[in-house]
C-alpha cells in the first residue's frame, strides 16, 4: 500500500483551511446581512410610526387666493392657453407648524409633491449631514428625514432653495420621487406643481426639469456671483431634463430643487420655479 506524499498531505490541509475560512466568511456575511435587514425593518417601522404621529397632529388646508397673493409672472403678455394660468389657479396649502415645532424645533416648513407620497414637514439645522441618519424625532435612524440645505433661508427664499431626503425603497421620504421619471406622471399636468408652506409664506412652484445624473454638486449651488452665472446655471439644469416642460426662466426667478438618491452612484433631481406666493 502506497503512502501519501508530503505534497499531497499539505494540499489536503490547505483545502481544509480554505473551506474553514470560506465557511466563516459566509457566516459573517449571513450574520451581517440579517443584522442589516433587521435594522432596515426597524427603521421603517419607526419612520412609519413617526409619520402617523405627524399626520395625527397636523392639519393641511388648501386655501383660496387672497387679494395680496403675488403671482410671479416673468412675461408681460401670456397667451390664454398657457399652462401658467392652470398652475397658478391651483390652491396653495397652508399648514400650522406650531405643534410640529413643539415636536421638533428644527421644523421650518411642509412640502407636498402631487402624485407622490411626499407630504411631510421638512427641517433645517446647521449642516447637511445630521438628518441623513436622524428621524424627525431626532432619534438615530438610517432613513433620515426631509431637510433643507443649511445655507438657505426659506422665509425670504434664495435663488436656489434646496431640499434633500433619502430615496427609501419602502416609499417613505423621497422614495416615490422616482415616479416623476415615468411619462404617465410628468405628462399629467396636475402633477407638475410642488406646494410648500412655511411660517412666513405659502408658495407654489412649477416643475421645469427632472433628471437623474451621476452624483455631482453642481446643481446644489446657493450662491451666484451675478445674473449671468445664474442664467447659465438655469440653462444647464433645464437642458438636463428628460422632458420639455415649456417653462420660461430668467434671472429674476427663484427655484426649488429636490435632491435624492437614484441609485448608489446617481442622484434624482427635480427643479421648479416659484410662480405664486402668499405671505402670512
Amino acid at each position: 500500500m502506497k503512502k501519501k506524499s508530503k505534497k499531497s498531505h499539505s494540499k489536503n490541509i490547505f483545502k481544509k483551511i480554505f473551506v474553514v475560512i470560506l465557511f466563516f466568511i459566509c457566516l459573517f456575511i449571513s450574520v451581517y446581512s440579517v443584522a442589516k435587514i433587521r435594522k432596515w425593518l426597524k427603521d421603517n417601522k419607526d419612520i412609519n410610526e413617526t409619520i402617523n404621529k405627524i399626520n395625527d397632529i397636523t392639519d393641511i388646508n388648501e386655501i383660496d387666493d387672497e387679494e395680496d397673493v403675488e403671482y410671479i409672472d416673468d412675461e408681460k403678455e401670456l397667451s390664454k392657453d398657457s399652462l401658467y394660468w392652470y398652475f397658478v389657479n391651483m390652491p396653495l396649502i397652508d399648514v400650522d407648524l406650531k405643534k410640529l415645532k413643539q415636536e421638533n424645533n428644527d421644523t421650518i416648513g411642509w412640502i407636498k409633491v402631487n402624485g407622490t407620497n411626499v407630504n411631510y414637514p421638512f427641517v433645517q439645522t446647521n449642516d447637511n449631514s445630521y438628518y441623513l441618519n436622524h428621524s424627525f424625532d431626532k432619534t438615530k435612524n438610517d432613513a433620515g428625514w426631509v431637510f433643507a440645505d443649511y445655507r438657505n433661508d426659506f422665509d425670504i427664499l434664495n435663488k436656489n432653495n434646496i431640499i434633500y431626503a433619502h430615496g427609501r425603497l419602502d416609499n417613505t421620504m423621497f422614495g416615490t420621487l422616482k415616479k416623476t421619471l415615468d411619462k404617465k406622471w410628468y405628462t399629467n399636468k396636475d402633477n407638475n406643481v410642488i406646494r410648500v408652506s412655511t411660517e412666513k409664506n405659502n408658495t407654489s412652484w412649477q416643475i421645469f426639469s427632472i433628471y437623474h445624473i451621476p452624483t455631482t454638486n453642481d446643481y446644489i449651488k446657493t450662491f451666484f456671483e451675478n445674473n449671468s452665472s445664474f442664467t447659465s446655471f438655469l440653462d444647464t439644469i433645464k437642458n438636463r431634463s428628460i422632458h420639455n416642460f415649456n417653462v420660461n426662466l430668467n434671472e429674476n426667478d427663484k427655484i426649488l430643487t429636490l435632491s435624492t438618491c437614484y441609485n448608489k452612484k446617481e442622484k434624482l433631481v427635480i427643479h421648479a420655479k416659484l410662480i405664486k406666493i402668499d405671505k402670512k
